[in-house]
């Protein structure tokens, strides 16, 4: 008896039973497809393969070039290729209009105070009714996903430096003591990645091919630059972006607070010659950031202050963004990519976290390229792009500690990536490339890696305090605790991003109402599409996003910190890049023509432009009061300190003493604005006795409140008062209710 199972006739239609089951199917066997016409990559009439962005028919495939022309003007049929044949008028589609415009509606009424939460359900729902339609209609459709390449791994390597790799990363792990990094080890180190990476790393040729490339490129005698279209919107894109991650730098947020200071502190030691691998200061923390503040605050000439820990961070927010194009390039074309560059390069959110001046921006910085990468591999089944996806996890994985969610989400990839038809081909070559990317990243780790050998219970001691009760008991049962972080954190962009002011306007949607409409429909599209195709990037599109909130939801002991936009961070990237592929699609919707592209711009200069002037005032008006708000003004002590080293000289500052109280001021923080980057300022009430035996001038500052006598220190004015009864008091009066303090002045003995 034959094996083979005997096919349907052609002309035989599938049962719904047929159809369902094989909508759920992952194995390699028939899939049953409702033929819907606009679905369908020919036009049967005409005999002829349409370009799915600009609807004209052709006979190659659509390249990049194509696709970045369309963003700009929809080029005519060329006779040549339509022949005789006259192509039908697009009709508008309004059912894709009226869907946005009422998850426009509904997401505005989302926006504090929360007063309209039901009506915008309401709204939503009505919204996706009518996407429905359009969807059916063939109206709505995403970008087309690029084919996974047919060529498969030679499964080859270079023996010498394979073992070269492997003896020296063994050896510095051996010599990575002490937690610190030295010449030498680093050295060692360095020389082990390189190794590795040229034991796997294939077509040498075509790098070869590259520098030639490059070289003929600068040997010419004369150069011709040509600028496209395309290139003066990339230009455009990328001034806006730049204005909003630096605009107002120096005051945008206005103040430091305590974990400034543990920075700072981090800095000046490696400053000092104490380059530690692990920073155990304030629960300690990866290093990336106090290596590169210090290059940043010696490239631009600036102390070890405030602004060099935002400057710093705001150029790691900014060299986020290439990387988003990129990988929204990769999935949905350069049109996706270039709205996903510019939603996330004007997005409050990508905005604040960069700006804060803390290691936050750090996260979606190296997952971005490490997805992109891995993205790109498992299409193109280039080993290379495995090994660049494991450089950049490695790097990240010493930057800020939710990227350890990052190993994961690749896990995640490939294990869905085996599950579709889409590996055919290259089942056998996934656990190499699995082992491949996870050999680099852990060599780039080493250093940290010896230091978790070393001293576990320190390393992973801020992430315990957070999932378990190591700092304090869990609020209650650990599922139930997880399945609400888990609800709020997917609601944080389309709702409520929690309550932390320090990195996020509390209480209202992570995304602009913009941002956030396309987000959720973009949602909806991608899920209908992978029900359609069973794609697996369509899946993991959607599973990363709860994947990368993990950080944030792991947050069992203290459940009020999530949602967190800054351990939430690496989400953006999935979440901006399936709006901008909404966006793509709700364009493409337009059809082609001369008029349909005129309004098909226009359309999208508008949606920035509201989108721009909401993000700048989330930003630059609300984020920046609500954070003066809540932070105490440091900056005004550290005025009165410079004005008093100005009267009295720079010595002066050592007789300069803050009182501490509860709740207030981090007493390192008005030192550092004084250009002093490692003085603790700090005298307890109990030891006010012991500076009488300074001499000089002298300068307290005390916590004023005279609107709740409980928050005024008058116990320590009464102790001074005592001390030095020739001294001089008065109140510095803030522009910030309830931020005022008193300074108590004592003249030169």
């Amino acid at each position: 008896m034959s094996d083979e199972v005997e096919k349907p006739d052609q002309f035989e239609e599938p049962s719904v039973l047929d159809y369902v089951k094989s909508l759920f199917h992952f194995g390699n066997g028939e899939r049953i497809r409702i033929p819907f016409e606009e679905e369908m990559p020919f036009d049967e009439k005409e005999g002829e393969q349409r370009s799915f962005v600009t609807g004209t028919p052709v006979l190659e495939p659509v390249d990049d070039v194509q696709l970045e022309t369309a963003f700009v003007e929809t080029p005519t049929a060329d006779p040549q290729l339509v022949g005789e044949s006259i192509q039908p008028p697009t009709p508008f589609p309004w059912r894709s209009a009226l869907a946005f415009l009422l998850a426009l509606i509904g997401q505005r009424t989302f926006e504090p105070p929360h007063t309209s939460t039901e009506f915008g359900i309401a709204l939503y729902i009505a919204a996706f009714a009518v996407l429905a339609l359009a969807i059916r209609r063939g109206e709505w459709r995403l970008p087309a996903l690029a084919p996974t390449s047919a060529g498969t791994d030679p499964l080859a390597y270079r023996g010498l430096p394979l073992f070269l790799g492997v003896v020296l990363g063994f050896g510095a792990f051996l010599i990575f003591k002490d937690n610190l990094f030295t010449r030498f080890n680093v050295i060692v180190w360095v020389l082990a990645i390189v190794f590795l990476l040229r034991a796997f790393w294939l077509s040498k040729a075509s790098l070869r091919s590259t520098v030639g490339n490059s070289m003929k490129f600068f040997g010419r005698d004369q150069w011709t630059i040509s600028i496209s279209r395309w290139t003066i919107l990339l230009a455009a894109a990328t001034a806006l972006v730049f204005f909003f991650r630096f605009y107002q730098i120096t005051s945008v947020p206005p103040e430091p607070f305590s974990d400034h200071a543990e920075k700072i502190f981090d800095v000046y030691d490696v400053s000092q010659g104490e380059p530690h691998i692990f920073f155990i200061r304030n629960t300690g923390r990866e290093a990336f950031q106090m290596y590169w503040t210090l290059l940043v605050a010696r490239l631009f000439d600036t102390d070890l202050s405030f602004l060099s820990l935002k400057l710093g961070t705001a150029i790691l927010g900014l060299m986020t963004l290439p990387f988003i194009y990129l990988l929204g390039k990769e999935i949905g074309g350069p049109r996706v990519g270039l709205f996903a560059f510019i939603l996330a390069g004007i997005g409050y959110w990508p905005n604040v976290i960069s700006r804060v001046g803390l290691r936050f921006p750090l996260y979606p910085l190296f997952a971005a390229p490490t997805l992109f990468f891995l993205l790109r591999g498992l299409r193109t089944r280039n080993r290379n792009d495995f090994l660049l996806s494991g450089l950049f996890l490695g790097i990240g994985l010493h930057g800020y500690s939710p990227m350890r969610i990052v190993p994961f989400v690749v896990v995640a990839a490939f294990v869905l990536y085996w599950l579709h038809s889409q590996s055919k081909g290259s089942r056998k070559e996934l656990p190499v490339w699995l082992v491949v990317l996870a050999l680099v990243s852990m060599f780039v780790f080493l250093p940290l890696l010896r230091y978790w050998f070393d001293d576990p219970a320190a390393f992973g001691f801020r992430a315990f305090t957070r999932l378990g009760g190591v700092e304090q008991p869990l609020p209650g049962p650990a599922f139930q605790i997880f399945l609400s972080n888990l609800w709020n954190a997917l609601r944080m962009f389309n709702y409520d991003d929690g309550e932390i002011w320090v990195h996020s306007v509390p209480h209202r949607p992570a995304l602009d109402v913009v941002s956030a409409a396309l987000f959720l429909i973009g949602g909806v599209l991608v899920l209908v599409r992978y029900i359609r195709n069973r794609h697996w990037l369509d899946l993991f599109l959607l599973v990363s996003v709860p994947l990368l909130l993990m950080p944030s939801i792991l947050s069992l002991a203290f459940p009020g910190e999530n949602p967190a936009l800054n351990r939430a961070g690496g989400a953006y990237i999935p979440a901006f890049i399936i709006g901008a592929m909404a966006l793509d699609g709700l364009l493409t919707s337009f059809g082609r023509g001369k008029m349909r592209s005129i309004l098909m711009g226009i359309f999208a200069g508008v949606l920035f432009f509201f989108s721009a002037s909401q993000n700048y005032d989330l930003v630059f008006n609300q984020y920046y009061t609500s954070f003066r708000n809540g932070s105490w003004n440091t900056s005004d002590m550290g005025k009165v300190i410079r004005e008093f080293q100005q009267v009295y000289g720079t010595q002066s500052a050592d007789t300069v003493w803050i009182v501490p109280f509860p709740h207030w001021v981090d007493t390192r923080l008005p030192a550092l604005w004084a250009g002093i980057p490692n003085r603790d300022m700090a005298m307890g009430r109990e030891d006010l006795a012991s500076t009488v035996e300074f001499t000089g001038p002298k300068l307290f500052m005390v916590k004023a409140d005279m609107d709740h006598p409980e928050g005024n220190d008058q116990e320590s004015l009464d102790v001074l008062e005592s001390l030095y009864p020739n001294g001089q008091l008065r109140m510095f009066d803030s522009d910030v209710p309830g931020h005022d303090f008193w300074i108590y002045s004592v003249p030169n003995d």
